[in-house]
């Protein structure tokens, strides 16, 4: 007899894993000084200004010093009563000082207040002169923007902005209000064209994730001005399409690598993109014409254009849509362009400036505990190299500093970086603001959070209501599948946290939501953080000039400071530079330093012109010499060397792609793309790993290893991220030991000779990359090392075994497995431009298991919110087989097999019955959540059964 859903599978004597679970016995330790006493009140948040740098150190503080021990951090469950550590005072300068020396103290800057809305209609946003409906300014409002600055409004009231008839670039500093113009501009032409559609073009997931969520809220309930006569595009459109109706309401679509998303070009309105995919887009409408659609592109971090990894293909898209000369407006910007003009004339936009924060910043440099305006770095080293000559005299009497922050006694802050750093934090965090702290590595963010966390207020000090919000949080980690981190959990119920890119997805959301939330106080990030995630701070700290080994550059120092100050809580910002005496003058010039301008990246030291000449062939953008001449005439390229250099470049380019079998040169000296050449552009591919791609699936075809999953996964893995991976040698070698032999034979076929890497164990060497015999050989072994680890993803392997069997971040893993799906949707397109049918159907098959992190037999339920990989199978184990039985379970059912994923078993043993209820409750809601998405693919499903 089958057993009911959600019950035990039983069957003579067999026992499942949650039958175990149900038989343990847990012991609850009693815990101290962490419940707050019945009698005692509530204790009042202070929050005074931060000018006034209250000190919070007590004599007895002061007298409860031991050493940290990083790997025996205690439990937030039994965290210690006190602050261990204490922050050093910050003194001002009280010295008089001379009047000629140049030397007076810095005042803080005064709120700039934008003018008055109610004496200039123009700066509100329901003004008739910018056409928004009243729906789209009443969500505007909801989401406290009803009015706008003057350069805003000065910018939107250039001619031929407003009606879609000009482009636009423009610049303006961090929090200064950038993305709200173009919003204007896009919202008005989709809403008044509602046959158009917009592309917003961003450069990681994380911005795209974030722009979705607000551009979901804004369109929420505002509709397109559709007539409810018949579409009077409609003999335009293909045949296919004529049925479609126009949509009323704004749809809003992102498009990443690793997005579940099914929704196409045409199921659209306004697409959210990584710049991969915005290029891929815009290809594909090219090629099914029907890039007459398209109304808008918004080039958001437009500085972009400039990365040696990405850049070109933001070029690419703009030289596409300026060749076309279709109605589209490009729409750019960016706080960190130099050159906004010279970008301007290669779009033949319209060029806007601004230099206005609504949130003025001081900017401060700290340098041997001493703190000094930034405007007088230059000074300050001039006379640190003097006083190199008179040691009599100290640095600080010849050139008095703002502030001095005192030394430390304790240990743990003898660097004077260290102690600088924890006093500034703490400072913030006792007056009540957000501090967002920036290290050069991720090892040192979580160091440095661990000694922030010591210094933070006494637990009991702390508001009950903000405590419970920051064990909540907890709480959430403690629930997702990679359970929670050591450090995070000694860290967080003080209001500390770090982000990095070792941390999982899930992970990095959930602490930048709690400190954009003000749960917590301090945020310790590497610049990622910056570029990626839009978090304000009143306080910005920059631990060093260094990020890694290298001097971080001008216009990242400039995106870090620009995250000083926060609109609509904060009415000023500060920056603090930490610097060490090795990089003072480096500090210094970087202060100092110009924004580099933007150059082209279809250079062909970068090689990128190649893929932007097979790109215009293959879509049809261009074939005759002449025509192809035009389109390079587009490029930024040639706006940045001679035009006679540009067509030198493209003829050599044409030869090369002619050469390597990607085009063909007709009779008629116009051009045609191969069918190789084709499936290059349909996969993304760069040309030159396209060519790669195709000759090892060539041979892959002559004798492919169809009796295990290894060789696929080899081919799955993406170049350029393999290649970037290190090799643990002893690991591959065991690896290599447990394989059965059909994954041997795949290795062994593809390039891997296992007495290769048992000489590299013995030695201890590392692969050789100078000569491309030593570069193809080096891609092999990482290639097939980073296979490894997707066949585990694809095997039910938890994310965090994997991350301690190989020796790397879980976050790491989890990008893999995102990178690798968007890799493998290439592969498979690749082979169907291709015609290897049988091939494609067997890569978009292992595409799926990738994607769902499991085995065949689970795709079905691992279509479920939460449910991928091990969870899948534990359900499947413990009686929810199908999406059936999943969708008619209960919730609290679900939740005995929710706390088995876990890895850290043993944690819920020792949680306090406080902690464990908390933690109950999110496995609660999560199985909720669960059976709710079971029952809509089960409706859908079954909706689907009728409709055949």
């Amino acid at each position: 007899m089958s057993p009911q859903p959600g019950q035990p599978f039983q069957t003579h004597g067999f026992q499942t894993s949650m039958d175990v679970a149900r038989q343990q016995t847990y012991e609850v330790p009693s815990l101290a000084g962490h419940k707050r006493h019945p009698d005692q009140g509530p204790v009042e948040s202070h929050k005074a200004p931060i000018t006034k740098y209250p000190l919070a150190t007590t004599a007895n503080n002061v007298g409860s010093h031991r050493s940290i021990v990083p790997s025996g951090f205690t439990r937030a469950s039994v965290l210690p009563p006190k602050s261990r550590l204490v922050a050093s005072e910050i003194r001002p300068v009280t010295a008089s000082v001379s009047k000629g020396d140049g030397h007076q103290p810095v005042k803080a800057n005064a709120s700039v207040e934008a003018p008055d809305p109610r004496q200039a209609p123009h700066l509100f946003l329901n003004d008739r002169r910018y056409g928004l409906s009243p729906a789209l300014v009443a969500n505007f409002a909801a989401l406290g923007v009803s009015s706008i600055y003057p350069w805003q409004a000065s910018c939107l009231l250039e001619p031929g902005l407003l009606e879609g008839r000009r482009h636009l670039v423009y610049t303006a500093p961090t929090g200064g209000g950038k993305s709200l113009v173009a919003d204007v501009l896009m919202l008005k032409r989709i809403i008044e064209n509602p046959t158009r559609k917009a592309i917003i073009v961003l450069p990681y997931v994380a911005l795209v994730q974030e722009k979705l969520k607000w551009l979901r809220r804004i369109v929420q309930g505002v509709e397109k001005n559709v007539d409810d006569a018949d579409d009077p595009d409609v003999e335009l459109k293909p045949y296919h399409l004529r049925w479609k109706k126009l949509q009323k309401s704004i749809r809003v679509t992102g498009f990443f690598g690793g997005s579940r998303t099914s929704a196409s070009w045409a199921d659209t309105d306004i697409a959210v993109c990584t710049i991969e995919k915005a290029n891929s887009l815009i290809n594909s409408a090219v090629g099914e014409r029907s890039i007459g659609d398209l109304g808008v592109v918004i080039l958001d971090e437009l500085h972009m254009l400039d990365d040696e990894h990405r850049g070109y293909l933001i070029e690419l898209a703009v030289t596409k849509l300026l060749l076309l000369q279709q109605n589209i407006q490009i729409i750019g910007m960016s706080a960190t362009l130099s050159n906004t003009e010279l970008l301007a004339e290669w779009m033949n936009a319209n060029f806007f400036i601004s230099m206005y924060r609504p949130i003025p910043i001081d900017e401060y440099l700290v340098y041997e505990n001493a703190i000094y305006p930034a405007a007088t770095s230059r000074q300050l080293f001039q006379t640190i190299t003097k006083l190199k000559t008179s040691p009599a005299t100290s640095l600080t009497e010849t050139m008095p500093p703002h502030r001095v922050i005192q030394p430390s006694t304790f240990r743990e802050l003898s660097n004077q970086m260290t102690n600088s750093m924890v006093a500034l934090a703490i400072e913030t965090a006792d007056a009540g603001y957000g501090a967002l702290v920036f290290c050069g590595s991720r090892q040192g963010c979580q160091i440095h959070a661990a000694i922030i966390s010591e210094a933070m207020p006494m637990l009991p000090a702390v508001d009950p209501e903000e405590l419970g919000k920051r064990l909540d949080l907890v709480a959430d980690l403690r629930s997702l599948p990679t359970g929670l981190d050591p450090v995070l959990e000694k860290t967080l119920p003080r209001g500390v946290g770090f982000h990095h890119a070792g941390m999982t997805t899930e992970e990095r959301e959930l602490i930048a939501q709690a400190y954009d939330q003000g749960v917590l106080r301090v945020l310790v990030a590497t610049c990622s953080l910056a570029a990626g995630v839009n978090l304000p701070a009143r306080r910005v700290i920059i631990n060093g000039g260094r990020m890694g080994r290298d001097l971080v550059g001008p216009a990242m120092l400039r995106q870090m400071c620009g995250r000083a100050g926060r609109k609509g809580k904060d009415d000023s910002g500060e920056t603090y530079l930490i610097c060490g005496k090795s990089d003072l003058e480096d500090v210094c010039d970087l202060l100092e330093a110009d924004m580099p301008a933007i150059e082209s990246c279809l250079a062909p030291e970068k090689r990128g012109l190649k893929r932007a000449l097979l790109e215009a062939i293959a879509t049809g953008l261009a074939s005759g010499y002449e025509a192809i001449k035009e389109y390079v005439k587009c490029t930024l390229l040639c706006r940045t060397v001679d035009k006679k250099i540009a067509y030198a470049f493209m003829h050599s380019s044409l030869q090369e792609l002619t050469e390597e079998g990607l085009l063909n040169l007709r009779d008629d000296e116009s051009y045609e793309a191969t069918r190789l050449g084709q499936a290059v552009v349909a996969s993304g591919f760069a040309p030159e790993d396209g060519l790669f791609v195709y000759e090892e699936l060539k041979t892959a075809l002559q004798a492919f290893v169809m009796d295990g999953d290894l060789h696929v996964f080899y081919m799955f893995t993406p170049l350029q991220v393999a290649m970037a991976s290190p090799i643990d040698w002893p690991i591959f070698r065991d690896q290599l030991d447990n394989l059965d032999e059909s994954g041997l034979r795949a290795l062994q076929f593809v390039g891997v000779n296992p007495g290769f890497v048992n000489s590299m164990v013995q030695t201890g060497s590392t692969l050789k990359e100078t000569t491309p015999e030593q570069t193809k050989q080096a891609r092999i072994y990482r290639r097939a090392y980073t296979a490894f680890q997707l066949r585990d993803l694809s095997n039910e392997v938890p994310l965090a075994s994997i991350a301690t069997r190989y020796r790397i971040p879980r976050g790491a893993v989890q990008t893999l497995a995102q990178q690798c799906h968007g890799f493998a949707a290439g592969m498979v397109k690749f082979c169907q431009r291709m015609d290897w049918g049988m091939l494609a159907a067997v890569l978009d098959h292992m595409r799926d298991r990738l994607e769902a992190g499991a085995r065949a037999d689970l795709l079905e339920l691992a279509q479920v919110t939460f449910v991928k990989g091990w969870t899948a199978r534990l359900l499947r184990e413990n009686g929810f087989r199908n999406l059936k039985a999943l969708a008619e379970a209960d919730a609290k059912d679900i939740v005995p097999v929710l706390t088995m994923v876990n890895p850290r078993k043993t944690q819920k043993s020792q949680l306090h019955p406080s902690e464990l209820e908390r933690y109950s409750k999110k496995l609660l809601a999560k199985a909720e959540i669960i059976v709710a998405s079971a029952n809509k693919l089960w409706d859908r499903e079954m909706q689907l059964d009728l409709d055949e």
